[in-house]
């Protein structure tokens, strides 16, 4: 389905909520893979770190050539969609 070009406060609401929701699934499960401990949690951990810091000069670079529209609007929801997008792999990645 294609966003609308200028998302309602509502939608971006909605939006925000199941992005949230899904977060919380993924920290759950680093959080187990985390307290085993060992080589696989070393492994997420460094995983972990490096993919926020991408994700965050990415979107960073996103915003600032307007990439995402120039409304804050579009902006904010651009933002929930870039976001989203990382949370569903690993999320899918972590728990099938």
């Amino acid at each position: 389905m294609t966003k609308p070009k200028n998302p309602s406060w509502f939608d971006i609401s909605m939006d925000a909520f199941a992005l949230a929701a899904e977060s919380n699934m993924v920290i759950a499960a680093r959080l187990g893979s985390l307290a085993l401990g060992g080589p696989n949690a070393v492994r997420e951990a460094e995983r972990m770190v490096s993919e926020k810091v991408a994700a965050n000069l990415a979107l960073g670079a996103d915003l600032m050539t307007g990439k995402h529209g120039l409304t804050p609007e579009s902006m904010v929801s651009g933002s929930i969609d870039h976001y989203a997008k990382h949370v569903t792999a690993n999320r899918k990645r972590l728990l099938g």
